[in-house]
């Protein structure tokens, strides 16, 4: 099966290093927990309210400085760590990563008060949104440390991989697999250079720690959004000619940056929005918005094309994934646009239910009026 799969590749470590593949995730978890503790960081408020206080809760950001650190580090061998080891180490390291996630969301869910929710059900979704250790002083969010170990561990497992495919193929190497590395290595350090971003996002504002949550935001995002690579990395130069290289590189590289304006740039307009609802955004686009009490549905610019405009950038940043290995016949390289595409198609059902909740039936219903589609244009 494993050969059929073609990742053979990927369970070749001695038991030696098996055991330490395994590890991996658990050295790495309490590693940046130290780094974002230890490292100086910028405090500022976020979009939850605290309830204990009644005002915005607090975060401390500095995952730009712990990327940095990291990818030097990874890149340095300082350690003596290969730089091909996220990659050859990926399955152990899953195993790994979902016991030790399994642990840390039992303790989550089971020591916090009981809900209404059976106890399987409880440990799937989680029983509270906020998680934070250490005080005002240092103000350790759970939530903010999964975006990111998640966040660099996916570039760093990306690097890894275009390392292992270097040392295999040399002259024959496909620059899709280096493309495909620098991708989700400027992914991730533009989600750092826009952190405060993340405070007023769904993930933060609305979901439970529970095993979801945690597995999701530290396994999933770190190991497993690199899926298509486990198969694609041992494939070589695609061989088009020179001319079609150029093609098939730039238009995936252009494919790549057009959905992650559609993605940045909505979700920088909802951020503008709910910061200071009256700015235009960029200077120019005038804030349209419904008001319900003393919120507001905001439905102009990116979030007047479509309810979730942001999931059909990421869509297309997932397409570009797709393409970007020049071996579009092969089902690996489709896979994280099929699980991306499926993720935000049920996301985006799920927050509509949740916003007619939150805005009431009848505001919510005028909303879609003026905004019909739910993420493509003129499709869906």
């Amino acid at each position: 099966m494993i050969e059929w799969l073609g990742i053979e590749h990927l369970f070749e470590l001695s038991t030696t290093e098996a055991v330490w593949g395994f590890l991996t995730p658990l050295i790495i978890f309490v590693g940046f927990a130290l780094m974002q503790i230890i490292l100086p960081a910028r405090r500022v408020p976020g979009y939850v309210i605290d309830e204990a206080t009644g005002e915005p809760r607090k975060y401390r950001l500095n995952g730009i400085l712990v990327f940095l650190l990291a990818i030097a580090i990874w890149a340095t061998e300082i350690t003596g760590m290969p730089r091909d080891w996220f990659y050859r180490s990926t399955m152990y390291a899953i195993a790994g990563g979902t016991v030790v996630t399994f642990i840390f969301a039992l303790i989550a869910v089971f020591g916090a008060p009981k809900t209404a929710l059976n106890p399987i059900a409880a440990f799937w979704t989680g029983r509270v949104r906020e998680i934070s250790f250490l005080g005002d002083r240092f103000n350790f969010d759970v939530k903010m440390w999964f975006y990111v170990v998640g966040g660099t561990m996916l570039a760093l497992n990306a690097l890894s991989g275009a390392a292992w495919h270097y040392e295999e193929f040399g002259d024959n190497a496909n620059p899709g697999i280096y493309l495909y590395a620098a991708f989700f290595t400027f992914y991730t350090f533009d989600y750092f250079i826009f952190e405060r971003v993340q405070l007023y996002t769904y993930d933060l504002i609305h979901e439970r720690l529970g095993f979801m949550l945690f597995w999701g935001g530290l396994v999933v995002y770190g190991w497993l959004f690199i899926l298509p690579l486990w198969g694609m990395a041992a494939y070589p130069d695609p061989g088009f000619s020179t001319g079609w290289t150029y093609v098939w590189l730039i238009g995936t590289g252009a494919l790549f940056l057009l959905g992650w304006s559609i993605s940045r740039g909505a979700n920088l307009q909802k951020y503008t929005f709910k910061r200071w609802p009256d700015r235009k955004f960029l200077g120019i686009i005038e804030p349209k918005y419904i008001e319900v009490g003393d919120r507001k549905i905001l439905y102009s610019g990116f979030w007047g094309v479509a309810r979730h405009f942001n999931y059909m950038g990421e869509g297309f940043l997932s397409l570009s994934i797709a393409l970007v290995f020049g071996h579009f016949d092969v089902p690996w390289a489709w896979t994280y646009f099929v699980f991306i595409v499926t993720l935000f198609t049920f996301r985006q059902r799920d927050d509509d239910k949740h916003c007619a909740e939150k805005y009431g039936e009848e505001k919510w219903a005028e909303y879609k009026s003026l905004v019909k589609y739910r993420i493509f244009p003129g499709v869906y």
